[in-house]
């Protein structure tokens, strides 16, 4: 039973990883607007003949793979290998200002931390200090009516329900 396992890892192990497959299929190709996944799966197809089942899906998630991190580029759904002299990709958001530069010998002292300090243990506690203005903290209590009260309407009167009419 060991010995049947044995033949598939065999031929995993003679087949070179996808990155260098890629890199010599999109070399072998040598188009100038650069290879798209089809040509490159056919290339890889013709020249390594014992491939997995999921090929096509490798290929996809070594191409994806590749692109992200820039050892290829693609461009109109063709991918080429990078310009070696193309500027390196910028990444998202604003760029930080240019630093001045300090003259020699200029010491550079440690950021400061950010946050509020930590207390000190051993300082002594401050005496609390009471600012007195005369009146008591928070909301002041709110006072009673003292202009009486309208008088109720006599017995006989029934008033009706709902808002009285305009007058």
């Amino acid at each position: 039973m060991a010995d049947a396992q044995d033949p598939p890892q065999a031929q995993q192990s003679l087949l070179p990883d996808y990155p260098q497959m890629i890199l010599e299929a999109i070399d072998a190709l040598n188009e100038q607007a650069g290879s798209n996944k089809s040509t490159i799966a056919k290339h890889i197809e013709s020249t390594h003949s014992d491939l997995p089942a999921a090929h096509t899906t490798l290929l996809s998630h070594h191409l994806a793979k590749m692109k992200n991190g820039g050892q290829i580029v693609m461009l109109k759904n063709n991918y080429m290998r990078p310009d070696p002299n193309a500027p390196p990709k910028r990444g998202r958001g604003r760029p930080p200002k240019p630093k001045a530069p300090l003259p020699p010998g200029t010491v550079v002292s440690p950021p400061r931390p950010r946050g509020r300090p930590p207390k000190d243990p051993l300082a002594p506690p401050k005496p609390k200090t009471t600012v007195s203005t005369g009146r008591p903290r928070g909301r002041p209590p709110k006072m009673a009516k003292t202009t009486p009260a309208a008088a109720p309407p006599p017995p006989g009167v029934k008033r009706g329900r709902g808002r009285p009419p305009k007058v």
